[in-house]
C-alpha cells in the first residue's frame, strides 16, 4: 500500500520505507512550503538509499543521516512511541538520535530546511542545523564545536571545516590532519574588525559573515556580486576539498570558491604531483619512473629507504598552518625522516632551520617566486648506487656532495657526455647547494682541498662565493660590474646576501672559486657580463 506524504511534522509511532513511498520518489515528510523534503534518495547503486533532506526545486541534498551506510528499499525510518528517531537496516539500528525518554513530541521539517525534534513545550531537543554533513544553508549558524565534512574522494580521503583556535580552518583528513586554508589568511575577505576570535559563521545574503562570541562582526567573505536577501544560498564542501556556493532559487553559483586557487588544496593533482598555474598537473622528473608518480612506500618501516628531491621551487600548502616538527640543520632533518617509520616526506626551511616531517603527502605547489624550502620524499632504496637524496639520472659532471637536483637536470646532452669524459674536470654545484653550504658554514666542501686558507678567520672565501652567485644572476641588471667585483674582492665594498635562486646559476665550477679565493682578479673573467662568462654559464647551466 502506497504511503501518503505528510506536511510539516510527524508524531511518535511513525514508520516509513522507500518502497512504501515509491510514488513520491521515496520522500515522506515535506515542509509546509514544499521547498524541502525528508526521504530516501538512491545512491549510484540505485538499489541502496540514503536518508536525506533535499531542496526539491534544485534537487540538491543538504543533509544526510547515513552517509557511507546506505539501506535497502524495505528498511525503515522509525519515530517510535518513546520519542527516539532511528534508521534500521536488516532490522538493526544503524543510525539513532538516542532521544528516548527526552519528551520528544514531534519531528518537524521547517521551511528553512532544518529538521527539528520538538518537546511538548515546543522546545528544540535536536536539530539538523546543529549537525551538518557537507552543506550549510542561509540562516544556519556554524559554530565552534561543529564540523562540516565532505564525501570521500577516490582515495577515501575526506575534508572538513571547523572553528578552532580563534579561526575557521579547512583541513585534509589524513591520519594527522593537515590544514590548508583559514579565513584569517583569506586575502579576499573584508575586514570589519580584526583581532577577535572566531566563534560563529553565517551565510547572510551574498556573503559569509564571521562573528566572535559576542556577535561582533569580524570578517565578511563576499562570494557573489548580486545582493538579494530573499535568496537562499548554500555552501557545499566537495570531495575535492573546495567550498562552492550555490543559489537554490536560481540554480546559480557564486563567483568565488574557497580556496579560490585550485592548487591550494592538498590533493589538487593527487599525491606527489606538482600543481601549477590554474590546476596544471605534472609528475616531478625524479618520480616519473614510478607508476602513476607513486613511490612504493606503503610499508615505510620495511626495507631500505632513501630520500629524493622532487624539485626546486616547490611548496606545500599545509606548511603555512603546521608547526615545525623540530629545529635542526638540513642533514638532521633528512636523518629524522629516514629514521621515522611514519615519515613519508620532509621539508626544510634553511632560513628558520624549521624541519617538517609528514606522515602523508598530497600535491606540491609550484611556487613562482621560490618557496625557500628543500623538499624530500621517501622511496625504496633499490640499491642502484644513487645518492641518498639525488633525484637525477646520474648523468653529468662529478659532484662534490649529494644534494637534490634541479628539476631541469634530469637528462644528458652531447656537452655532458663530452665533458664527463675529460679527466680532471672540476666539481660542479647547484646554486641552491652553494647557498646552503655557504649559510651552514661548510665552505670546506666547496674550495679546492689543496688551497691553504683558514676559513674560520679569512672571510675572503665566503665573500668569493657570494660574489660568484651575484655574477650569475638571471637578471642582467642584478650582476655587478667588474669594477664593483674588484671592490668587493678587495674588501672596499660590502658583499650582500644574493637572492634565493637563479636559474642561470645552477652550475658553478670549483676552479672559479679557487681563483677568486686567491684574491686576484686577473685569473677570473674580465667581467661578469662578458661573452666568455656567459658561454661558461651556458655550458654548465640547466638543460
Amino acid at each position: 500500500m502506497a504511503g501518503k506524504q505528510t506536511f510539516g511534522r510527524i508524531e511518535p509511532g511513525y514508520e516509513a520505507a522507500e518502497m512504501t513511498f515509491i510514488d513520491h520518489d521515496g520522500f515522506f515528510l515535506v515542509s509546509n512550503s514544499s521547498s524541502f523534503a525528508l526521504g530516501f534518495n538512491p545512491t549510484t547503486d540505485k538499489t541502496l538509499f540514503l536518508l536525506v533532506i533535499m531542496h526539491m526545486n534544485s534537487q540538491k541534498i543538504i543533509w544526510s543521516a547515513n552517509r557511507g551506510n546506505p539501506v535497502g528499499n524495505s528498511d525503515k525510518f522509525i519515530f517510535d512511541e518513546n520519542g527516539n528517531v532511528l534508521l534500521q537496516k536488516g532490522g538493526s539500528s544503524i543510525w539513532s538520535l538516542n532521544t528516548s525518554g527526552k519528551g520528544v513530541s514531534a519531528v518537524e521539517l521547517q521551511d528553512t530546511g532544518n529538521l527539528v525534534l520538538l518537546g511538548k513545550d515546543k522546545s528544540v531537543i535536536w536539530e539538523s542545523f546543529s549537525h551538518p554533513t557537507d552543506t550549510l544553508l542561509s540562516s544556519q549558524d556554524f559554530t565552534q564545536g561543529m564540523k562540516l565534512e565532505s564525501d570521500t574522494d577516490s582515495n577515501n580521503l575526506t575534508y572538513f571545516l571547523e572553528i578552532k583556535s580563534g579561526d575557521m580552518f579547512l583541513s585534509a583528513g589524513y591520519e594527522t590532519p593537515q590544514p590548508y586554508w583559514s579565513m584569517g589568511k583569506e586575502s579576499l575577505k573584508t575586514i570589519n574588525q580584526d583581532g577577535g576570535d572566531v566563534f560563529r559563521a553565517s551565510l547572510e545574503d551574498n556573503s559569509w559573515n564571521i562573528y566572535d562570541e559576542s556577535k561582533v562582526l569580524l570578517w565578511q567573505f563576499t562570494f557573489a556580486s548580486d545582493s538579494n536577501p530573499n535568496v537562499t544560498w548554500i555552501a557545499v564542501l566537495g570531495s575535492d576539498g573546495i567550498i562552492n556556493f550555490y543559489n537554490l532559487q536560481m540554480d546559480g553559483s557564486g563567483s568565488k570558491k574557497i580556496p579560490n586557487d585550485p592548487c591550494r588544496t592538498p590533493e589538487s593533482c593527487g599525491a606527489y604531483f606538482v600543481c601549477s598555474g590554474q590546476g596544471k598537473c605534472q609528475c616531478p622528473p625524479s618520480l616519473s619512473g614510478y607508476t602513476n608518480c607513486q613511490p612504493e612506500v606503503n610499508s615505510p618501516c620495511e626495507k631500505s629507504k632513501k630520500l629524493v628531491n622532487p624539485g626546486d621551487g616547490l611548496s606545500y600548502v599545509p606548511l603555512e598552518f603546521l608547526s615545525a616538527s623540530l629545529k635542526t640543520d638540513l642533514e638532521g632533518c633528512k636523518s629524522s625522516c629516514l629514521g621515522n617509520c611514519s615519515c613519508v616526506a620532509s621539508f626544510y626551511d634553511n632560513s628558520t632551520k624549521n624541519c617538517f616531517l609528514l606522515d602523508n603527502i598530497g600535491s606540491f605547489e609550484d611556487s613562482q617566486q621560490g618557496s625557500g624550502l628543500m623538499s624530500f620524499v621517501k622511496v625504496l632504496d633499490d640499491g642502484d648506487g644513487s645518492s641518498e637524496d639525488s633525484g637525477s639520472s646520474g648523468k653529468g659532471f662529478p659532484r662534490k656532495k649529494n644534494f637534490p637536483e634541479s628539476p631541469k637536470d634530469g637528462g644528458s646532452s652531447e656537452e655532458d657526455n663530452f665533458l664527463e669524459s675529460l679527466s680532471g674536470m672540476p666539481i660542479r654545484f647547484t646554486y641552491k647547494e652553494l647557498q646552503i653550504m655557504m649559510e651552514e658554514g661548510k665552505l670546506h666542501d666547496i674550495l679546492d682541498s689543496q688551497l691553504v686558507i683558514d676559513i674560520e678567520k679569512d672571510e675572503r672565501a665566503l665573500a668569493a662565493v657570494k660574489i660568484a652567485l651575484w655574477c650569475i644572476q638571471e637578471d642582467m641588471h642584478l650582476r655587478p660590474s667588474m669594477a664593483k667585483v674588484v671592490q668587493m674582492l678587495e674588501g672596499l665594498s660590502p658583499v650582500s646576501k644574493p637572492p634565493i635562486s637563479s636559474p642561470l646559476g645552477m652550475r658553478l665550477y670549483s676552479n672559479v672559486f679557487k681563483s677568486m679565493s686567491e684574491g686576484g682578479t686577473s685569473s677570473g673573467p674580465s667581467d661578469c657580463n662578458s661573452d666568455a662568462f656567459l658561454s661558461a654559464v651556458r655550458l654548465s647551466g640547466p638543460r
